[in-house]
């Protein structure tokens, strides 16, 4: 019962950690002009929350091994709620900038923190229900600041509304520390799920890691680019009105959700790195698609890509702490998740400037081109899993 209760408020968290994911995005149109400061700093206010991410994705192994899973919730979340209501009563850019550091900071260490968590305590499905849940909160925060921006106008009470819900969460977290702290105490009785203190320089001698974590890398920049630029593709390239565009896109990111709640039962019948294969074979299907001239296969296309998307994120995670040993894995997950904020902080930026150079036509071919990078580097890392189970 008390695993099963547990389980749920990972969930919630998972939530949580979606929701502010997409606020800045919806509410930026507004927010730019009140606060009188150019349209690109957006970007600015991207970079620091990515790099805070980074930092704490990068000290998670640490600090989780020092203070446990429960209590890094508990705190990350309280950051990230205590950094949104501080969003909604700011008046100045720089007050912003600076509460990104602490939006940043908690959600790089619950991110790595409760995944690695799952991936040592649960099965497939629950990692993939797991980022499902963080669709669920990426879907609801745009709908909550889209209500206050029709209703008043105010993008601060958007983010205020989004912060007291977090709030919420940390309450039923701080509820359930007792829960965490047994289920800890039976795991460091019977020794489970511990970790030891090694070095990134040793953790990355460690055989296919360098060629997992930089196919990890590829994939995050084809979901992060998909998502941001690809609505200037169609716009651009194909003529599709700015709103048209819009609907297109929310395909591509339900594809995501949904995919990632079917995923959930696939793996009752394939494994992990079958489920990442399937998922690259889908995303490849759905890049061919973009390349035909009607606007049904353009629907179609976003639509599979989101869906081929959706396995692969949170079954590379899972397969971690098999692949590389649980001892390794709080710190190997830091690691990836660092790399996924690294891909969304820069990578969008390297194709806007490609795009500029060369048109957005290359957009499917950027994706493509990416994906076959991705394919060669994980079959590679698995290649070397192989040679070391069998040696």
């Amino acid at each position: 019962m008390a695993t099963v209760l547990l389980l749920i408020i990972i969930y919630l968290s998972f939530i949580g950690l979606g929701l502010p994911d997409s606020l800045l995005g919806a509410a930026w149109p507004v927010m730019y002009r009140d606060l009188s400061v150019p349209i690109h700093y957006a970007g600015i206010i991207s970079m620091i929350t990515a790099a805070g991410s980074v930092v704490s994705s990068l000290m998670s192994a640490r600090v989780t091994r020092s203070a446990g899973t429960g209590v890094v919730t508990l705190v990350s979340v309280f950051l990230t709620a205590a950094a949104l209501i501080g969003f909604s009563y700011s008046d100045n850019i720089a007050f912003l900038f600076i509460l990104a550091i602490p939006l940043g900071l908690g959600a790089g260490s619950v991110d790595a923190a409760l995944n690695n968590y799952v991936a040592l305590h649960f099965r497939a499905r629950h990692m993939n229900w797991l980022h499902c849940f963080w669709g669920i909160g990426a879907s609801i925060g745009p709908l909550i600041m889209s209500a206050h921006l029709k209703n008043s106008g105010s993008w601060s009470m958007g983010y205020r509304t989004v912060g007291i819900i977090q709030l919420g969460i940390v309450i039923v977290l701080l509820a359930s520390l007792p829960v965490w702290r047994k289920i800890r105490g039976e795991e460091t009785e019977n020794h489970t799920g511990s970790t030891i203190n090694v070095s990134y320089r040793n953790i990355l001698r460690l055989p296919g890691l360098k060629q997992m974590l930089l196919g990890f890398f590829c994939y995050c920049t084809i979901e992060v680019v998909a998502g941001i630029w690809g609505a200037s593709f169609l716009v651009t390239v194909r003529n599709i009105s700015a709103e048209s565009a819009a609907r297109l896109i929310a395909l591509y990111y339900i594809g995501i959700t949904a995919g990632r709640f079917i995923s959930g039962f696939f793996t009752l019948k394939i494994n992990n790195l079958q489920l990442v294969r399937l998922g690259q074979i889908v995303i490849f299907l759905g890049v061919l698609l973009l390349f035909l001239p009607d606007n049904y296969s353009l629907a179609a296309g976003f639509l599979t890509i989101g869906l081929g998307c959706a396995p692969i994120f949170p079954s590379i995670l899972h397969e971690t702490p098999r692949s590389f040993g649980r001892e390794n894995s709080q710190s190997i997950i830091g690691l990836q998740m660092a790399s996924a904020s690294v891909a969304s902080t820069i990578m969008p930026m390297i194709f806007g400037s490609l795009a500029s150079t060369f048109g957005f036509s290359i957009f499917p071919l950027f994706l493509g081109a990416l994906l076959v990078i991705s394919i060669l580097l994980i079959e590679a890392a698995k290649r070397k899993f192989r040679r070391l189970k069998t040696g």
